[in-house]
């Protein structure tokens, strides 16, 4: 899984830098020599849509506009995209997926079908938001996030985070002149938060910090993450060999969650929270037992059946995220388990995805 940020894709004119997306196809295809399968999330389309109609004008900021400028700029990109991985004799299919994709488990089998069905004809998925048609995803959305819930959809061993820097830094490099580059990264804190900041380039929806809470969610998922300089001579390859002397690379969990589990956990949205007593937060905790209705303190969000919850301990602290098996007007009423241990996800602080 290789996501290619804005920064990248586009020049300083906003304009697609076709070459970068040439270099790109061409580690594709070198990868799949080697047996890779290649799933590729490219950045762009508002940028390369606002060069295209934008008249040098101030890049807008309302959704309404972006949706539109998007809608130009997609096809400007795929049509990149087509011809660079031509030069290399790969065909490309593109893939828009929605949050709905994601929030939905039939939706969700579907696009992964639908991938794996484009990867078993040789043919290079080319991912994006829907921009064009969801809103949300302009104003809240980056496809650093997007990248890793397809990383767990389709079970990728590795997720690579091609982009203008070298990787993470030790601080912000326009602040702090002895920033220096992070190698390797084995558990999230506090400090290493702190070392991410704001989108340098200023046309991109995400920054590091969102590269770092996608690379956290992937790892938590067992997936090997790497953040690296998509401008670097065959930049793919290198990352994805390991080597020690480039870009950032996160160490995944031992144990990897399951495809459900991974859903439930990063791509269905909650609809509410549940608060639990001291007993059934130690009860849950030992990962064997179900959330009963008498360990439930309060609640709150308009959920039914189905949904997906946080689970709160008595200090707020989110310790577990669950479908749940009672609505929020019925769930003093019914059968005993509210949230099956089949359903839920425990998220240790130390531990847990960036939320």
């Amino acid at each position: 899984m290789v996501k290619v940020g804005t920064s990248s894709v586009t020049d300083e004119r906003g304009e697609v830098a076709y070459a970068v997306l040439v270099d790109v196809a061409a580690d594709v295809v070198a990868l799949r020599g080697e047996g890779w399968r290649v799933v590729v999330v490219t950045s762009g389309a508002i940028t390369a849509g606002w060069a295209e109609v934008g008249q040098r004008r101030p890049r807008p900021r309302d959704a309404v506009t972006l949706q539109a400028v998007s809608a130009v700029g997609q096809p400007l990109l795929m049509h990149a995209w087509r011809n660079a991985f031509g030069e290399v004799g790969a065909p490309v299919g593109q893939v828009l997926l929605a949050p709905l994709d994601f929030s939905h488990r039939g939706q969700y089998l579907h696009a992964r079908g639908t991938l794996e069905a484009l990867l078993g004809l040789g043919v290079v998925p080319i991912v994006n938001e829907n921009d064009a048609v969801a809103d949300e995803e302009i104003r809240f959305g980056d496809n650093d996030r997007l990248a890793a819930l397809v990383a767990n959809l389709i079970g990728a061993s590795h997720l690579v985070l091609l982009t203008d820097t070298d990787g993470l830094l030790t601080a912000d490099p326009r602040l702090d002149e002895s920033a220096t580059l992070i190698d390797e990264v084995t558990a999230f804190d506090a400090q290493l938060v702190a070392a991410a900041g704001a989108s340098r380039s200023g046309v991109g929806s995400g920054g590091m910090a969102s590269k770092l809470a996608a690379a956290h969610m992937a790892t938590w998922s067992g997936v090997t993450t790497v953040i690296a300089p998509a401008h670097a001579p065959r930049a793919l390859r290198r990352a994805v060999a390991g080597r020690a002397d480039f870009g950032t690379t996160f160490h995944p969990r031992a144990e990897r969650l399951s495809a459900r589990k991974s859903w439930i956990a990063f791509a269905v949205a909650s609809q509410g929270w549940i608060r639990v007593n001291d007993g059934a937060r130690r009860a849950l905790l030992e990962g064997t037992h179900s959330l009963l209705r008498v360990g439930i303190v309060e609640h709150a969000g308009t959920f039914v059946e189905g949904d997906a919850v946080d689970v709160r301990g008595s200090d707020g602290g989110v310790i577990a995220k669950g479908l749940v098996r009672a609505s929020s007007s019925s769930i003093d009423q019914g059968d005993d388990v509210v949230v099956h241990r089949d359903d839920l996800v425990l998220l240790h602080p130390s531990t847990g995805p960036l939320r």
